[in-house]
């Protein structure tokens, strides 16, 4: 039956080309001589419908779907008529038939091209517009909405609107990221300014009774100041910002579907200008290597591990003590990157013997310490563990890696380590002071394990910060729960900061001379400005299409154990000093032997296991006497 069917649709398309191919001869012949009788002979119409179904079989006229007419299958009219017309002209020449005149050949060839594209065309449009009224028999109004982007995305956001069903989207006018395009016009739609002119562009619209419903932000890497200023401007106006989906989703449907917007998401506003950085040093560094990754089921260490595979070590081991977070990241690497040796690795950093054992086994030559408990009060609330884990642990993976005979250790520290008052910085900074002594040996001595230190400030999205917290609140309706007014934080995307890690692990571990270096320096990554926690809080709920405090409350809860209002990357007396690299800082805090501060580590782990948790937290004090403990928080604010 399918078979009959296709045979009789093949069938009809010949025919109806055949037919207009006859038609467009006598056409040809009015045009080239209109005093002529157009039918006399009447036999050319024949060997024209002839001569043209014998020139499209090689461009398959007659086989096309005339509802799908695309752009090849216009090419292949094309192709036909030409052909057709010379070979009609030919068997008029072999039949000493004259032509009507000398531009009969290219005058059969134009009116063929129109004669056979035009049904086609409009064959095609009407079964699009039957299949629009089938899916979307009454369409909505359209959203009004003011553009901002570059020329090029612009373009291909009002391209994709067009195609939309039932025309989704009307297009007030645009906004340019610069102030070149102003008064230019794409697809007949004008930039009405630039994207620093939002404000005033905005005032005029409304004065002229044209203000937009939705602001539609059409290039994705608008730069976080940016695109924050332009929130503050359509707040003003009770106007909402929406994003446009990503270039490479704005494809065209054969049915036209609806183009869905999406909110800004806390992380765009605070978008930086990209850090270059030197990807081919990191790739020397890495490449052919064997490489480990502890913590590699965490927000750090999993990025890290990401990384770090896309630059082709030897082997990537990966070890964690969570096994369902180890199985996940194992599994993406395992799809991302199967040609890369991977192992997973079960094992606790403070089991020291596993430890030894793993390395000895597995004999990494760098190794990336990103294991660690990072949340304050869950630290403050079980001491001893986090002295176990970030201390101990600490010490127990660099002496494993300098046993195994590793080239580098990147110790993964916090700005919670400067002048702490949490038993989780305190332990960082512990941490970080017998990597130090251990960096300044081997310098000293000109060979051994480099020891490379980089702090930051807090990672968006990661385990237990606050922009989850913030969005599992406003799903509930609220409130967002802030510790205090003057809370404030420094925060950096999860890639950029671990790219900048390794860009201060080829600094580290090569000949840059850096300053402060042969003196324990801490690499400390450029976090920008810190940002005050109740403005986040302030600006995810405007993003969310709300008003703070009228549709959703912020409470003041107080600070919680361990906290402090204003966290640091510098100690008072350890001046930031640049590097010469972009993003990378250099801290010179004091430094101390690497065998007196293993043996303070040593007594505190055994305090620590036999639950004599005063003595180990004086032990800790001694060590880190810039430690000022916040044991107990502060009460909530009036």
């Amino acid at each position: 039956m399918q078979a009959r069917r296709s045979r009789y649709r093949l069938m009809l398309n010949v025919a109806l080309d055949g037919t207009l191919a006859a038609l467009a001869v006598p056409a040809s012949r009015w045009i080239v001589a209109p005093a002529a009788d157009p039918l006399v002979p009447a036999w050319p119409l024949a060997a024209g419908a002839a001569a043209v179904l014998l020139a499209g079989l090689p461009f398959g006229l007659s086989r096309q779907y005339w509802r799908f007419a695309g752009f090849s299958d216009l090419r292949a009219v094309a192709g036909s008529a030409v052909l057709g017309a010379a070979l009609t002209a030919l068997g008029l020449r072999l039949a000493d038939a004259a032509p009507p005149g000398p531009a009969f050949p290219a005058a059969l060839a134009l009116v063929l091209l129109v004669f056979l594209s035009a049904p086609r065309v409009a064959y095609h449009q009407l079964q699009a517009a039957r299949r629009g009224r089938a899916v979307e028999p009454a369409a909505p109004a359209a959203q009004t909405v003011l553009v901002v982007g570059a020329g090029e995305d612009a373009d291909l956001f009002i391209r994709a609107a067009s195609g939309t069903a039932g025309g989704a989207f009307e297009v007030m006018g645009l906004l340019a990221i610069g102030t070149r395009q102003t008064g230019r016009r794409i697809q007949g739609h004008a930039f009405l300014g630039s994207l620093d002119e939002a404000g005033a562009v905005l005032d005029r619209l409304r004065a002229e009774g044209r203000l937009p419903g939705t602001i539609v932000v059409a290039t994705p890497d608008i730069p976080g100041p940016a695109l924050a200023r332009l929130l503050d401007e359509a707040d003003r106006f009770g106007l909402m910002v929406r994003r446009a989906p990503r270039p490479t989703a704005l494809h065209p449907a054969t049915v036209p579907a609806a183009m869905e917007l999406r909110p800004v998401a806390i992380e765009d506003l605070l978008n930086r200008p990209q850090v270059p950085l030197d990807r081919e040093a990191m790739a020397r560094l890495v490449q052919g290597r064997r490489v480990l990754v502890t913590g590699a089921g965490g927000t750090i260490g999993a990025e890290l591990a990401r990384q770090i595979a896309a630059l082709g070590p030897e082997t990537l081991t990966l070890l964690d003590n969570g096994e369902y977070a180890l199985w996940q990241i194992d599994l993406e690497l395992a799809e991302a990157h199967p040609s890369i040796a991977r192992r997973a690795v079960i094992a606790d950093i403070r089991d020291a013997a596993r430890i030894r054992a793993v390395f000895a086994r597995y004999r990494p030559e760098l190794v990336f310490h990103a294991a660690a408990l990072k949340h304050v009060p869950m630290v403050e609330a079980n001491p001893l563990e986090g002295l176990l884990t970030n201390a101990a642990g600490t010490f127990h993976v660099a002496d494993a890696a300098r046993e195994a005979g590793a080239l580098a250790m990147v110790l993964i520290s916090t700005d919670k380590a400067v002048n702490p008052t949490s038993v989780m910085g305190a332990s960082k900074r512990l941490a970080e002071m017998y990597c130090q002594a251990l960096d300044v040996a081997a310098r000293a001595a000109g060979a051994g394990m480099r020891c490379i230190t980089v702090r930051f400030g807090n990672v968006l999205g990661s385990t237990g910060s606050v922009v989850p917290l913030f969005r599992r609140q406003l799903e509930r309706g609220g409130p967002l729960t802030v510790t205090h007014p003057d809370m404030q934080r420094y925060f950096m995307t999860v890639r950029e900061a671990v790219g900048l890690v390794l860009q201060a692990s080829v600094l580290g571990a090569g000949d840059a001379v850096l300053p402060s270096g042969e003196r324990g320096g801490i690499f400390v990554l450029d976090m920008g400005k810190p940002v005050k926690i109740v403005d986040l809080a302030r600006q995810m709920i405007r993003l969310a299409g709300l008003r703070p405090d009228d549709d959703v409350e912020i409470r003041f809860t107080g600070l919680r154990p361990g906290e402090k209002l204003f966290e640091e990357l510098f100690h008072g007396k350890e001046p930031p000093v640049p590097t010469g690299y972009p993003g990378l800082l250099m801290a010179n805090p004091r430094t101390t032997d690497a065998i007196e501060v293993g043996r303070a580590i040593a007594e505190i782990a055994e305090c620590c296991r036999c639950g004599q948790q005063p003595q180990a937290l004086d032990l800790l004090g001694r060590q880190v006497p810039e430690f000022e403990h916040n044991a107990e928080g502060g009460g909530a604010p009036g």
